[in-house]
């Protein structure tokens, strides 16, 4: 349906967005990106965006590809080490998080330099982001299941183990084949723009229908399955893990509890605000209520700032789901001992073979 042109509130509602992969303005459809931007102008918006962003991508990019990379040095070096589903889980996370991240020095050009890499890579791009940005959300996920199992049900787990590391990479391949499909989107949307300027941007354009039906859809579907389920799932096998420890008559059992707490902090902190920006600007797809453009581009420089708060949980993971386990702690000395053979005299040496159920505080990974 077209928008009356001659009404001067319709003439005022921002059709073009802030696109929630790439913070470049994208639009709806094409008939009504001049007149929005000349009403509104969002050079403030850009200008934020290229102070802000590559800094920030920049720093994300070195801590979580170090992390990471000791994650997946390790696994590499201990090839025992994949004896568990966590242990499975761990190192497909490492991997997409590694991919996730090699999406952010394109976004980090975008915002100084613009986008001048073309619409294929635009769709590449965006593609790979999202593929990996779903993959860690349903592996975390996992990983709850997991330690669920691992904690709560030990005996079923042990008797079952060999069938679980089964499951584990089946789980792990079904992960990887749904986070594809809910990147779909993006290789139908995703593609590279031009405005009025000629600034060029990598930017989702979804097809023009009555009541934006397309990009509700989408912003549902991101919301579900990278927020809402994983926390829904998360939340209760925490629950039920905090339950067990606390029950428990272990020395160890308050640190276990702390790590709980923590994986489910951060997990909420980083990811509760984006969302729920998200969910507000689904709201916006369904009844525009911001009409003003001081308050377009508020809502623009938010939503940056919450969504690269959300990217910092790819940093975190390394820390929360492997550095706080006194089996890597201790298998990342080796290696350091390995290749500094001066600094390990004294030090005992141990096998990194290890039960993960040996004891309720199994967050000793």
């Amino acid at each position: 349906m077209m928008r009356n042109m001659t009404d001067p509130l319709a003439a005022l509602i921002p059709t073009p967005y802030e696109d929630y992969e790439s913070g470049s303005t994208a639009d709806y459809t094409a008939d009504y990106t001049d007149i929005s931007n000349s009403l509104c102008d969002k050079s403030n918006v850009r200008n934020f965006r290229r102070q802000y962003e590559p800094p920030l991508y920049w720093l994300i990019v070195i801590l979580g590809s170090v992390g990471n990379l000791l994650v997946i040095w390790i696994y590499t070096q201990f090839k025992n080490r994949l004896k568990t589903m966590t242990d499975v889980y761990l190192l497909n996370l490492a991997v997409a998080d590694l991919l996730f991240l090699c999406t952010l020095p394109f976004w980090a050009t975008d915002a100084v330099n613009g986008w001048t890499f073309g619409t294929l890579m635009c769709k590449g791009v965006s593609a790979l982001y999202k593929i990996n940005f779903f993959s860690c959300m349903l592996l975390l996920t996992c990983i709850s299941v997991d330690r669920y199992f691992m904690i709560v049900l030990t005996t079923k787990a042990h008797n079952s183990k060999g069938n679980l590391l089964t499951c584990s990479k089946l789980t792990c391949v079904i992960v990887w084949l749904l986070a594809i499909v809910l990147a779909v989107p993006e290789f139908l949307f995703a593609r590279s723009k031009e405005d009025m300027d000629n600034n060029k941007y990598c930017a989702m354009v979804y097809w023009y229908n009555e009541n934006n039906r397309t990009k509700i859809t989408v912003l549902v579907l991101q919301i579900c399955v990278g927020f809402c389920i994983p926390l829904l799932v998360m939340v209760y096998c925490y629950a039920l893990i905090i339950h067990t420890l606390l029950k428990a008559k272990s020395f160890e059992k308050h640190k276990a509890l702390r790590v709980v707490l923590a994986v489910v902090a951060v997990f909420v902190l980083s990811q509760l605000p984006y969302n729920s920006m998200l969910v507000f600007e689904a709201s916006q797809a369904v009844n525009t209520t911001i009409t003003d453009c001081n308050q377009a581009q508020g809502f623009d420089v938010a939503t940056q700032v919450l969504k690269s708060l959300a990217y910092t949980h790819c940093c975190l993971n390394p820390v929360l789901y492997v550095f706080v386990g006194v089996r890597f702690r201790k298998d990342l000395r080796r290696l350091f001992h390995t290749f500094l053979p001066r600094s390990s005299k004294g030090v005992k040496q141990r096998s990194s073979v290890m039960m993960d159920a040996e004891s309720t505080t199994a967050f000793s990974l």
